[in-house]
This record gives structure tokens, C-alpha cells and sequence, in this order.
């Protein structure tokens, strides 16, 4: 088997360390070579404890692996066999300022949903664009697995405008799947197929020895028991009516959508109180380094999984050894639809379960969703695609329509000043709208 040379772009995340372990523990699928970490001037000095502590724990497991640093992109992508693609355009000072404008305007402040999703996703995909523009000349066979942030909305810009192999990645179904272990005594003897959109997903299946145990996960969940939920989300109970009634387990961010008002009052408490999210994990970040820089660690530290990501990386590096080895296994990536999801545009990216092969993800048909449900897919897949469109083009008009249709969004003349402080506050990173 051939050696491989794995690049990853925004290698100064705290979320890496889990990336490395992830590699060691399968270097007998993945004989990997050369490890380079990409990151800008901002991200320099967090990349290079990364790349220290990456060292340490390569050696500690007994591997003789090159581990490069740099800003240049380009040298780094060329000849790669993998790009794992995990960075934030603006860094988590952006993130903060989308939270706060959308509490001061009424709306959920929140990194993908919402006014957060949009601004995020107009920062974000200009540059995911040039990332995949530059592959296609210097590693144009190589893999792009994406969980830079919004996920499905990145991965479909890529699909749409390059022509590089992509795949979408989400913890949020690794998540799930590992609550639903727990609710049936610790099995993995099961198969749960999830369908949706990226942070829009249901679980609409749990099939174990020929039944299908869904009915007694949600009973469960109802009863107070719910290990579904990320660790970066506080508490919630889902009303028992919402599950019952929609017969499928709604993803934990969906609660800002069957639960609006509820939660956008939680996040005025919070804001006002410890901080929006992106505070709090600005915090938790600084303390990560400070561990990450002890000379003496050659380990993922416990720590990071008090960050919302876990399993990001365990997912990415099962998903890469999937391609890699052919493995036919059933993972829940975003992919291009290709009819899994009846209703939806066959050429738009849909987040689903799919067997992952070495050509590829191959999505699974699903049954056809619930009129309602559905009508809220396509209503949100319309919001993506204006989104899409307005990140390229810079387009305010383009904006306007996207925003409008988003549950999560108001209206009138406290939308356009919100849209005009987003656009003023990006000047650098939404350039295309000035």
C-alpha cells in the first residue's frame, strides 16, 4: 500500500490532537508519510504547538512520520492525497460578533443556523472555493473531506463550482449514533439511517435484528434519558408531542426551530451572563493550549472533549480509511443527493447515511418524508442555495431572498440593518459584498 501524504487546512485547531490520535490508531489502514498542517499568520503560533505536540505523540506511538508546518498553501497541497479541511474564516472573534449581532437585532446568535449560519457561510465559502481550485491543479485525484463549518452548505459550493472529489462530515450524527449504543445497552449491532440537511437531520430508522427499535429510543428520550445530545448544547428535553408526533428524532440543533422562542430567551440569559457560545469556547480554547504546551504531552488530553466537536476527527479519519480501503461501511456524510431524499434537487448536497466505498459515498434511498417535514427541507435547501449564491456573487438582494426564508430570521427594517452590521463588521472576509 502506498504512503500517504495528509494535509490539513486550519491545523491550529484545538479539535488536531484528536485528528492525530485518530491517524495513529489506524496506521494499518492508513500508512501515512508526510503530515503537513496549513494555517494563516493569525493561526501561526497555535499551529506550531499543534505540530510539536502532533510530533510528540507520533513518536510515542513508534511511527516515523514527516510533520511540516507552513502558510503556503499551495506547497503543501501539492501531490496530497488527503485534505482535511477544518478552518474558521475569522477565527472565533467572528464567530462572537455573529452571535451578538443576532441577539441585538432578536434573532438565535448561533455559529450555523440562522443570520451565524449565513454570515459564517459568506466568509467560508469564497475560500473553501480557492482551497478546491487549487487541488484541482496540484492534487486534482486527492480527497476533500470538509468539516469546516456550515458543513453542508460548504461542501455543496464545492460540488457545484470544482470538480474535486468532496465529502461532508458532521459529529452530529456520530453523536447520535453513539447515544442510540447507550439506549440499547451499549450495542453497535445496529443500523440507524439518518437523512436531512447538514444540522437538519432526523434519525428515521433504528433497525436491530429485524425490528425497528425507534419507537423505544424515543420513548426513552421522552422518559429523561436523551444521550443524543452534543456536550456543547445545555440541557434541553424535547416536548414529547414534537417526537410523537413527527415519529423521527430530530437532531439537537433543531430545537432552534421546534423551539425558538424557548431557546433565543436561553441565549439572552447566557450572553448576559458567562457569554454567547463562541465566548465560552474562546475561553476553553486558551486553557486547551496551555495544556497543549506542556513539553510532556503525548496524548489527546481529556479536555478537549468539553469542546462541541468530539468525534469530528475520529469520524474524519474513519471516513478517509473507508475511501481508502474500499471498507462498503455505513457512515452519515454530505453528499450529493442523487434522489436518497425524494423532493430534493438530485444535484444539491443532502447529509444522509451512505455506504462509503472507494469511489465514493453512495447515499441510501429513504422513505419519503412527511409532507410538512419535507416542505421544511426544501424551504431550508432554498435558504442554502440563495446562500450559496450570495457568498459568490456579494449579491444583497441575493441575501434579502435567503434570508427571508429562514424560520430563525426576521423581518423588515430590523433584517436590513441586521444584514448591513454583518456586511460592515466582514469587510475583509465578505469582500464580494463591497
Amino acid at each position: 500500500m502506498s504512503e500517504l501524504k495528509v494535509v490539513i487546512i486550519g491545523a491550529g485547531s484545538s479539535y488536531t490532537p484528536e485528528l492525530i490520535e485518530g491517524l495513529i490508531n489506524r496506521t494499518a489502514e492508513l500508512p501515512l508519510r508526510e503530515l503537513w498542517m496549513v494555517d494563516i499568520e493569525d493561526g501561526r503560533e497555535k499551529m506550531a504547538i499543534i505540530a510539536n505536540l502532533a510530533r510528540r505523540m507520533l513518536k510515542k506511538a513508534g511511527l516515523d512520520v514527516s510533520v511540516h508546518e507552513t502558510l503556503d498553501r499551495r506547497t503543501a497541497l501539492t501531490g496530497a492525497d488527503y485534505v482535511c479541511s477544518q478552518f474558521r474564516a475569522g477565527c472565533l472573534d467572528a464567530r462572537i460578533s455573529d452571535e451578538r449581532i443576532a441577539l441585538k437585532f432578536g434573532m438565535i446568535g448561533q455559529e450555523t443556523n440562522g443570520l451565524g449560519g449565513f454570515a459564517n457561510a459568506c466568509r467560508t465559502i469564497p475560500i473553501a472555493l480557492e482551497i478546491a481550485r487549487e487541488m484541482e491543479t496540484l492534487c486534482p485525484d486527492a480527497w476533500l473531506l470538509n468539516f469546516t463549518n456550515p458543513s453542508g452548505m460548504v461542501t455543496e459550493a464545492i460540488l457545484r463550482h470544482t470538480t474535486i472529489k468532496a465529502v461532508g462530515l458532521c459529529n452530529v450524527p456520530v453523536i447520535m449514533q453513539k447515544g442510540v449504543s447507550k439506549l440499547l445497552g451499549g450495542s453497535s449491532d445496529f443500523i440507524m439511517q439518518v437523512a436531512g440537511l447538514n444540522h437538519f437531520i432526523f434519525a428515521r430508522q433504528i433497525l436491530q435484528n429485524g425490528k425497528d427499535k425507534l419507537d423505544d429510543v424515543i420513548d426513552e428520550i421522552i422518559a429523561g434519558n436523551d444521550p443524543l445530545v452534543p456536550r456543547n448544547i445545555p440541557p434541553f428535553t424535547w416536548p414529547a408531542h414534537v417526537l410523537k408526533g413527527l415519529r423521527m428524532i430530530p437532531c439537537a440543533y433543531l430545537r432552534y426551530y421546534y423551539m425558538k422562542d424557548d431557546i433565543l430567551k436561553q441565549e439572552i440569559g447566557e450572553a448576559n451572563g458567562e457569554g454567547t457560545r463562541g465566548e465560552v469556547v474562546k475561553a476553553l480554547e486558551h486553557e486547551l493550549f496551555e495544556i497543549y504546551k506542556n513539553p510532556e504531552l503525548a496524548e489527546k488530553p481529556k479536555a478537549l472533549e468539553g469542546r462541541g466537536g468530539q468525534y469530528y476527527s475520529e469520524a474524519a479519519c474513519e471516513l478517509m480509511s473507508a475511501i481508502h480501503n474500499d471498507k462498503r461501511i455505513i457512515m452519515h456524510v454530505n453528499t450529493r443527493n442523487n434522489g436518497a431524499i425524494n423532493g430534493l434537487p438530485d444535484d444539491c448536497a443532502v447529509e444522509v447515511s451512505s455506504v462509503i466505498t472507494r469511489s465514493g459515498p453512495l447515499p441510501l434511498n429513504v422513505a419519503a418524508f412527511p409532507e410538512d417535514t419535507l416542505r421544511l427541507l426544501q424551504l431550508m435547501k432554498s435558504f442554502e442555495q440563495l446562500t450559496i449564491e450570495a457568498a459568490i456573487t456579494g449579491n444583497r438582494h441575493t441575501a434579502w431572498r435567503a434570508l427571508v426564508l429562514n424560520p430563525l430570521i426576521t423581518s423588515g427594517t430590523l433584517l436590513d440593518q441586521a444584514v448591513e452590521a454583518v456586511i460592515e463588521e466582514n469587510k475583509e472576509l465578505m469582500s464580494a459584498f463591497h
